[in-house]
């Protein structure tokens, strides 16, 4: 599973990613083509900003998920010592 997010500069309208563990209320990422600041802020009015947020939180949750998945999947070894 992929574990980034595409984010689209409000300025140049140019498209990217990052890491969606990354892209939480309160960061911040530069623009790789315009060097505009892009803030990640819940409160924010950018529609851009709002639907990464929330795709970065979906990604999270179902990668939370799938670790829980591989982990319960494994059969337990009981070693007699």
């Amino acid at each position: 599973m992929d574990d980034t997010v595409q984010i689209r500069c409000h300025r140049c309208k140019a498209s990217f990613r990052d890491k969606a563990r990354r892209v939480q209320s309160g960061y911040s990422r530069q623009c790789m083509s315009c060097e505009t600041m892009l803030f990640f802020e819940e409160s924010s009015i950018d529609k851009n900003v709002q639907r990464t947020l929330r795709e970065a939180k979906r990604l999270r949750k179902a990668l939370r998920e799938e670790e829980v998945v591989k982990a319960t999947s494994k059969p337990f070894v009981h070693r007699r010592q």
